[in-house]
């Protein structure tokens, strides 16, 4: 049996020039987004600082259910579209999934908390849903950590859970 979930994107960028370029090539391959949370100022680290110094974050959802086992896949497409970007990346494309219980993200970067799936890419829990709410981690990142996307990432739930219960129907 096949776990489907919600796929996400979490974007950093610039301006509206690189979101829109962005948006066109994201819908292009996973279709038009479902939902949007975009031009959220984004200054939780300078790790970024190489794409610019002032960067913005964006989510989108996608409007099927898609099999979780294909995380890798997405994150070494959204590899492929920052390296389009140009020679110095303009934007970082975070794909995951939302699913009942839990947000989690594709990385290229080895830590004690990821799960290595394969081809370089790492599948990490950034949050969990307990008791009606998103719960940090440990080690989540401190702008998923404050709560600012909460709101998206219910509406994101809500989707896959409507979703889910008419994929057993």
């Amino acid at each position: 049996m096949t776990c489907r979930v919600k796929r996400i994107t979490a974007l950093l960028y610039p301006d509206r020039e690189w979101l829109q370029w962005s948006l066109d090539r994201i819908s292009a391959l996973w279709g038009r987004p479902e939902r949007l949370l975009e031009d959220l100022s984004f200054t939780a680290t300078d790790y970024y600082r190489d794409i610019a110094p002032t960067l913005y974050r964006a989510f989108y959802s996608f409007p099927t259910l898609q099999p979780a086992e294909d995380l890798p896949l997405w994150k070494k497409t959204a590899i492929n579209l920052e390296k389009a970007s140009g020679s110095q990346r303009r934007i970082n494309i975070d794909p995951g999934y939302v699913d009942g219980a839990r947000l989690v993200l594709a990385s290229t970067k080895d830590h004690g908390h990821r799960i290595y799936l394969g081809g370089g890419i790492f599948a990490e829990v950034t949050l969990c849903f307990r008791k009606g709410h998103w719960c940090p981690l440990e080690y989540t990142y401190p702008d998923f950590r404050s709560g600012l996307y909460d709101d998206f990432l219910n509406e994101v739930r809500r989707d896959w859970l409507l979703q889910s219960k008419e994929d057993r129907r």
